[in-house]
């Protein structure tokens, strides 16, 4: 495909015309490198026909001692062209010169042994060329002249100047910046061209043509635009990219932009890199040094001297690679294309990059360079001797630090590392820099590095501070190795009590640590709020380390709910007052206050907390970013707004996806809640999916996954295995003594299950221990909860007041959601009225707002009549009966917790399975209504 190229065409077709008239004339065809010349020749060769004859010779680098090598293609050309016998007859009378065309053996030599063409012999092959052309006007094509044999350029040299007569148009293809094109004898051909035409690039919308050329459709904008940008316009670079993209079968489309703008096809490279091998020494020394520096920015006098070029020979060299389209701008030393530096590098030996980039080190630093530029370039060094390298490493190391990006920082760090001048302290120092960096996004290499990097500190305070630089994990129990850790060096510093300044704050961090070590085990937390208890109502929050151990404390009263919430809540207030907005918070247990305010339904106004960083396409991202957005959708969650949490906690889930299960813990409880308040099917089994490929131990985990598992099995009909799960999962909960009713509130669901299945007894009794639970710990969310669950199952006055107690108590309480289903079982059990109706239009306005569809079309439904239900003909008896078959229980298993026979069984199931006009249990489980679970939850 030849796009944009009419006007080339169209200045050879009005040369053969003036040919045809008489005027012969020399056309050059120049431009950088994959500009289309060859592409351009093959077009105008098609212009053979009755009025034009063609000759076309193609030079080549191989082909250079083959004397008149493309004198020979020329007239082989011809003759192939038009092998008439007028033709064969023209060659045969010009016999010397026919022969010298046919044989090696009849070529002149001179006393050196090269081709000597004598005036007389030159004459012949113009004659000969005059002859062959004297019935028709001649279009000769050479292709890469600059290439072609030494004779074949004398006997060009020699016609152009003898042009007159010939009925002749030469069109010479000369690729810009080819050492080849310096020779004398070929400038002696350029310069006589009366007309040089250059192609340009191609323009957009050539792209979207070539674009859909390749591609079978066409491409969008954003792809086409991608295209143009990466390629310049260049027909060579934009082919190779496409037919990259081809193979790796993308599409044109907005979303494969940018796997564009990344490629680095491998063809365009090694054809890149035999153009710079067939470079002089300086041309291929200057690309090298652009390679090795240019990405950085180099500046031109440090490209000159890592070169090794003076300014005269600098400019000459940098104006080649111009004139061969690999720089951005001809005067500017910045390849156009990664690939071009790919090409160059691959035509570098490693001894070759070594010495460059550890001079390019050098030089930088000298020059008082950015620390990471002269760090990039150590990192390309095997081994430097230079004394600043580690002082160098470590300072880039910071820099990426503060930048956001810890990879970087620890691939500087490890670097270093491999300086065997390193020894004791100083290799200690430089183990826990590493470790800080690490702890980010990779916390067993952090453990591993803090475990070496001990021994070599000198003082136990030293090495209790290393050991903190090991980053909790919330709601996770720390490894046993690194809990083990925690309590040597503790030993070691010995107890806060007897220490003073920075090491008292070291010790209470410790404790703080070892505590939360502990927060699975009953023993250890009844310890934890005995010390909270020891601190006082108002305990000292003036230092970090007293806020972290507050931090953990107050997570003890939280979970065993030994603490009322409003205490809890105020305590959690007064450690965020003090504790500055930072991103180091995520590096330590302040995060749990996060977790004890959802508990207390205490995330009203909370505005301390960092906003969740953004980052740009090639920044690394951190187990501080997830950490962030985990907080942010159960603050969300905890309001009512699960719609809204979903994209935060799916974002933490994704950012923490890579460290499991250290930081995609608090994201995975974050997103359970979502998922089980948007009663999202293809959520929890995708969650439970990824569980399976990642097991852990840790509780909080584990009750989330349980809950996930209860509503696949409710969703199923399984609500017997439903009903085990959440039983399983409290008595999980009971056993390490978390008692909390906020966070994992399994009991109203499982009492919901068993009403469902029948069995009242047990769900009246699982909701009177709700409401004690919820009563002492007296956060109103819970209470509303529990109230609500308790009027669903009564009837009558007793039921409606409990649903108002509800209404009541969760006005008070940052969950609207909560609020909004308690109005909506109000509104239905008061069955019409203005009340009734007032209560559905404030259900609806709380449910919009925190983005619950659900809930506001069963609010809407309300306001009319009510559709009549299924199972509303079936007796009390067959509703039992329909409902623990729902639940999976078999006939005789039903007929024995009712107390009555199989057969009385079948035959309440005969008679409910008439009246709801199904076929059997499989219809069953299908329009059996859920009875409000999702109300109950």
């Amino acid at each position: 495909m030849l796009l944009e190229r009419d006007a080339e065409v169209a200045q050879v077709r009005e040369a053969l015309s003036a040919a045809a008239a008489g005027t012969s004339s020399l056309l050059l065809l120049t431009g950088p490198l994959g500009i289309g010349r060859t592409a351009l020749l093959q077009r105008l060769s098609l212009l053979a026909g009755e009025d034009v004859r063609v000759l076309r010779a193609n030079a080549a680098p191989m082909e250079q001692d083959f004397a008149l090598g493309v004198v020979r293609q020329l007239f082989d050309s011809l003759l192939t062209g038009d092998p008439s016998e007028t033709c064969e007859r023209r060659l045969r009378e010009h016999g010397a010169s026919a022969r010298m065309l046919l044989t090696d053996d009849a070529l002149p030599l001179d006393e050196h042994g090269f081709v000597a063409l004598s005036e007389p012999v030159l004459n012949g092959l113009r004659s000969l060329l005059a002859d062959v052309g004297a019935d028709k006007p001649l279009l000769i094509l050479v292709d890469d002249l600059q290439w072609a044999d030494a004779p074949s350029l004398r006997w060009l040299a020699y016609l152009v100047k003898r042009l007159h007569g010939l009925r002749a148009v030469l069109v010479c293809a000369l690729r810009d910046g080819d050492p080849g094109g310096r020779q004398v004898t070929l400038r002696e051909i350029t310069d006589s061209a009366q007309r040089v035409l250059r192609p340009a690039p191609l323009s957009p919308g050539a792209v979207g043509e070539m674009v859909l050329g390749q591609f079978g459709e066409p491409g969008d904008e954003e792809f086409a635009r991608a295209c143009h940008e990466i390629s310049a316009g260049n027909p060579l670079f934009l082919r190779s990219v496409l037919a990259a993209l081809a193979v790796e079968s993308h599409r044109p489309t907005a979303g494969h932009a940018e796997a564009a703008r990344r490629q680095r096809p491998s063809q365009l490279r090694e054809r890149l890199a035999r153009c710079m091998r067939t470079q002089p020494p300086p041309v291929r020394d200057l690309a090298a040094a652009i390679a090795t520096l240019g990405d950085q920015g180099g500046e031109p006098e440090l490209i000159s001297l890592l070169a090794g070029l003076d300014p005269i020979g600098f400019g000459a060299a940098l104006r080649t690679l111009g004139q061969l389209g690999l720089l951005t701008a001809e005067r500017e030393p910045r390849f156009r294309h990664r690939v071009v530096q790919d090409a160059v590098e691959s035509s570098m030996t490693v001894a070759e990059r070594e010495r460059l980039h550890d001079t390019a080190a050098a030089l930088l630093y000298r020059n008082g360079s950015p620390a990471e530029s002269v760090a990039a370039q150590l990192m390309a060094v095997t081994a430097s001797q230079h004394p600043w390298a580690v002082e160098v490493l470590r300072t880039a190391a910071d820099t990426a630090l503060r930048r956001g990006a810890p990879d970087a920082a620890t691939r500087y760090l490890r670097r270093a590392l491999l300086d065997a001048t390193l020894s004791g302290e100083s290799r200690g120092r430089l183990l826990i820099d590493l470790a800080t960096a690490e702890r980010g996004f990779d916390p067993a290499a952090c453990e591993r590095h803090i475990s070496q990097a001990i021994p070599l500190l000198p003082t136990p305070r030293h090495r209790a501070a290393a050991a903190l630089r090991i980053s909790p994990t919330v709601v996770g129990v720390p490894p046993p190795a690194v809990v083990d850790l925690f309590h040597q060096v503790a030993e070691d510093l010995g107890p806060a009590s007897a220490l003073e300044g920075s090491a008292r704050d070291v010790a209470l961090r410790l404790e703080a640590r070892l505590r939360y070590a502990e927060y699975e085990d009953p023993a250890g937390l009844a310890a934890s709020v005995e010390r909270l208890s020891a601190l006082g109502d108002a305990p000292p929050l003036g230092s970090t380390a007293e806020r972290e151990l507050a931090a953990v404390l107050l997570d003890a009263a939280m979970l065993t709910t030994r603490r009322s919430a409003a205490e809890v809540a105020r305590l959690a207030g007064s450690v965020l007052e003090r504790e500055p907005a930072t991103a180091d918070r995520s590096h330590s247990p302040l995060p749990l206050v996060a977790v004890a305010l959802v508990a207390a339904d205490s995330v009203r106004g909370i505005n301390s907390w960092p906003a969740p960083e953004q980052h740009s396409p090639g920044q690394d991202v951190t187990t501080v970013d997830a950490l962030v957005h985990a907080e942010q959708a159960l603050m969300l969650v905890a309001r009512g707004r699960a719609a809204r949490a979903r994209e935060p906690a799916e974002r933490a889930m994704r950012l923490a996806g890579a460290h499991w299960p250290e930081a995609g813990m608090l994201a995975t409880v974050a997103l359970t809640g979502v998922a089980l308040e948007l009663d999202d099917p293809e959520l929890v089994e995708g969650l439970l999916d990824d569980a399976g490929r990642r097991r852990s131990a840790n509780l909080a985990l584990t009750a989330s996954l349980q809950l996930l598992k209860a509503s696949q099995d409710e969703r199923h009909g399984r609500w017997a295995s439903a009903l085990d799960t959440l039983l399983a999962c409290g008595r999980q909960l009971e056993a390490a003594g978390w008692r909390n009713p906020v966070l994992f509130r399994w009991r109203p669901w499982a009492a919901a299950l068993q009403h469902r299945i029948g069995d009242s007894r047990a769900a009246l009794a699982l909701a009177e221990e709700e409401h004690a639970r919820a009563e002492a710990w007296g956060a109103p969310v819970a209470l509303g909860r529990a109230l609500r669950l308790k009027g669903r199952l009564h009837d009558g006055a007793r039921g409606t007041n409990l649903l108002r107690e509800s209404a009541d108590v969760l006005r008070a309480s940052a969950n609207e959601l909560e609020l909004a289903r308690s109005l909506v079982l109000l509104a239905r059990r008061m069955d019409g009225g203005a009340e009734a109706a007032a209560l559905l239009r404030e259900a609806k306005a709380l449910a919009a707002a925190c983005g619950a569809p659900w809930l506001v079309e069963r609010a809407e439904q309300g306001r009319g009549t009510p559709a009549p239900r299924p199972e509303a003909a079936l007796t009390r008896t067959e509703r039992t009966v329909v409902s623990l078959a729902g639940g999976g229980l078999t006939n005789q298993e039903i007929a024995d917790r009712l107390g009555v026979t199989s057969r009385a069984v079948e035959k309440h199931l005969t008679h409910a399975y008439r009246k709801l006009d199904i076929s059997g249990r499989r219809q069953l489980m299908e329009i059996l209504p859920r009875l409000d679970s999702e109300i109950l939850r």
